[in-house]
């Protein structure tokens, strides 16, 4: 029977949205006809404006304080939805009880234990040593035949403009507030731009709310001739793509837009310090990392050792020039 009806639950950024949108897709080339359905958190609802594979988004911040009458409302909503099958993604035990829980005939999780074994119908194997697409790409191997490797996106990609570098810096000010330091100081992207600029390449410049004391930071520093700002010209997630799409390269930080140009195919440079670029990205000649020459043991530590970064952060302790040097060789 190929009109299933089948839910994906994944909680999380939208970024993790992106890296779970193989699966999914994977599983609607095996039954091209099913209805799909996905379960996330508000956040990342955008993902339906990037992709026509999801045909239904069902929303519940389960991170609130108010996290069991959001999942009372899920099961609720599941329960209305008259599924076939159900896919979880997340290594927390609870999720099988989760997925028991919404009488899913077929239930797809990781194997968490004892209990993932008695209440699923597999229990997959959690390998998180492996490019995050194909950890999340584990959970569907037991229903489908296909393997998609990259996420694909639905847009209207634009036309490549020659000798640009869209940069999006991704410096959150609430990302540093709470510790979580993943990339260089907004002083050292004004650095890039100016060093960018004085190659000969023109610099376009983007960014999301978060991004705003940042991109004020570079245009305190940089003079307004050296780049286009184009801070606040994008009104959602498939303007930024459409954006993305056009540019010849892109120079990004661990963020969302990272895993957009991957699906876009773009020629893409990624900071890269306290998180794995072996789980972040695939080995592509098209997406290449850029790291401090860095002996601390404990790198990369933010999600593998520790929950914040650390104050020396000798990792992303990269110099301007050889971020610029690695564009223009590449």
């Amino acid at each position: 029977m190929q009109n299933k009806r089948i839910l994906f639950i994944n909680f999380g950024g939208i970024g993790d949205e992106i890296l779970f949108l193989p699966s999914i897709l994977s599983v609607k080339k095996q039954f091209p006809n099913a209805h799909i359905s996905l379960a996330l958190e508000s956040r990342s609802k955008g993902i339906s404006t990037l992709t026509n594979v999801i045909d239904e988004t069902i929303e519940a911040d389960i991170k609130s304080k108010n996290k069991f009458f959001e999942l009372i409302k899920l099961l609720l909503k599941i329960h209305k939805g008259h599924y076939d099958i159900v896919i979880s993604s997340g290594a927390n035990k609870f999720i099988s009880i989760l997925l028991y829980l919404t009488c899913i005939k077929k239930r797809y999780g990781y194997d968490t234990g004892i209990l993932s074994k008695l209440l699923l119908t597999q229990a997959i194997p959690l390998n998180k040593n492996q490019y995050a697409v194909n950890m999340y790409h584990d959970l569907v191997t037991p229903i489908t035949d296909f393997k998609t490797f990259l996420p694909e996106l639905d847009i209207q990609k634009q036309e490549i403009e020659s000798n640009i570098v869209l940069i999006h810096p991704g410096v959150s000010k609430i990302s540093v507030d709470r510790g979580m330091v993943k990339t260089i100081s907004a002083v050292e992207w004004a650095k890039v731009i100016e060093l960018l600029y004085n190659s000969g390449i023109k610099v376009k410049l983007i960014g999301g709310p978060d991004d705003k004391q940042c991109i004020d930071t570079i245009k305190e520093i940089v003079s307004p001739e050296k780049f286009e700002n184009l801070y606040g010209s994008t009104k959602n997630l498939k303007e930024l793509a459409e954006l993305i799409s056009a540019s010849e390269k892109f120079l990004c930080s661990d963020s969302a837009p990272l895993h957009i140009a991957v699906g876009l195919g773009v020629k893409t440079y990624v900071i890269f310090g306290s998180t794995d670029d072996k789980k972040l990205i695939p080995q592509s000649d098209k997406v290449i990392p850029i790291k401090a020459d860095c002996d601390c043991p404990l790198m990369p530590c933010l999600w593998e050792r520790r929950q914040t970064t650390c104050e020396k952060l000798d990792c992303l302790k990269i110099l301007p020039e050889k971020i610029v040097e690695t564009i223009l060789n590449g």
